[in-house]
């Protein structure tokens, strides 16, 4: 096996109007202490582009700059997933205000390569920072491992800490181009959710490191805020309680079924018990959320899901 500090990294970024913060975000990609190239798929070109074309005119053969397909973050980075190689080596997601931790990708690499041929993704907490960079707290830590009966009703992967493997890369380029999918783009939540689903109903490995890898810059133009604290915590029960989370939950379900050949026998299993928690009749939600044991992350989350079962709202 070769050196992971010699291993090929593709960074997609998923860019729209980014020009505020981008250029610490590519200098933070530059200063990684590994083989990477870049692409950037730009929703909206603009000013960003511009950034983009002079890095890439300091780093002579490593940038791509593409348009996007313009439907949203999620359709972006899934577009970007699917034009991957039939190889495609690692892969890492960035977003497009943040800063990299000098050694996320070295820590990444080396904390990928014990799975083997295993599809596996990495991801860690992220340090939480104001819009100057200043820090403010960390991203929650799970209280679970990951699994699949997580996954469906919670995510769990920071999407701009997600490193795949090769193995996890090609299963994401796969299920990303999709039987009929025509140019690969898929309606899904968010990217970062549908790959924890998709990599533990097919039966690969999600890494979560406890150590920050990212500096999370928040301000008034996230597309996804950081999910801590009571803000956050009431944002969620409002979702449940006014059925916005069941839309969510049922386009998660009409996608896993699509990639129901990719799951794993007893993933399959517990999609139908999935199926049956979206579905009517209070009795007969609250049995399917018992028998598949789905859980979110901690006490007062899983309450809310049992009552939002209850109402019909997950």
């Amino acid at each position: 096996m070769a050196p992971m500090n010699d291993a090929h990294v593709t960074v997609l970024l998923a860019l729209y109007r980014g020009e505020r913060f981008l250029q610490a975000q590519l200098d933070s990609i530059a200063a990684q202490e590994a083989e990477w190239r870049l692409l950037v798929s730009d929703d909206d070109p603009g000013a960003g582009a511009g950034i983009v074309r002079s890095f890439a005119a300091a780093h002579p053969g490593r940038v791509a700059l593409r348009t996007g397909p313009g439907r949203g973050a999620a359709a972006n980075f899934l577009s970007m997933l699917a034009a991957l190689p039939v190889q495609p080596g690692f892969v890492a997601l960035s977003d497009q205000d943040d800063v990299w931790l000098a050694d996320k990708l070295p820590r990444a690499l080396e904390a990928l390569q014990g799975a083997g041929e295993t599809p596996a993704l990495y991801c860690s907490r992220a340090t939480i920072c104001d819009a100057g960079l200043r820090p403010l707290g960390l991203t929650p830590a799970p209280r679970h491992p990951p699994s699949f009966r997580h996954a469906l009703v919670q995510n769990l992967v920071q999407g701009n800490t997600a490193v795949l493997n090769p193995a996890a890369a090609a299963l994401a380029r796969q299920a990303a181009q999709g039987a009929g999918a025509g140019d690969g783009v898929r309606v899904v939540v968010m990217h970062d959710w549908w790959l924890y689903q998709l990599l533990t109903g097919a039966g690969g490995r999600v890494i979560w490191d406890p150590r920050p890898s990212v500096l999370y810059r928040q301000h008034r133009g996230n597309v996804v805020g950081a999910n801590a604290g009571l803000r956050a915590r009431l944002a969620s029960a409002g979702r449940m309680l006014s059925g916005r989370h069941r839309d969510w939950s049922l386009a998660t379900l009409h996608e896993m079924q699509r990639l129901r050949p990719l799951l794993t026998p007893e993933h399959r299993a517990v999609l139908e018990d999935f199926a049956a928690l979206c579905g009517p009749g209070a009795r007969a939600r609250l049995r399917a959320l018992r028998r598949g044991g789905f859980h979110r992350r901690d006490a007062p989350s899983q309450a809310l899901l049992w009552l939002a079962a209850a109402l019909g709202r997950v």
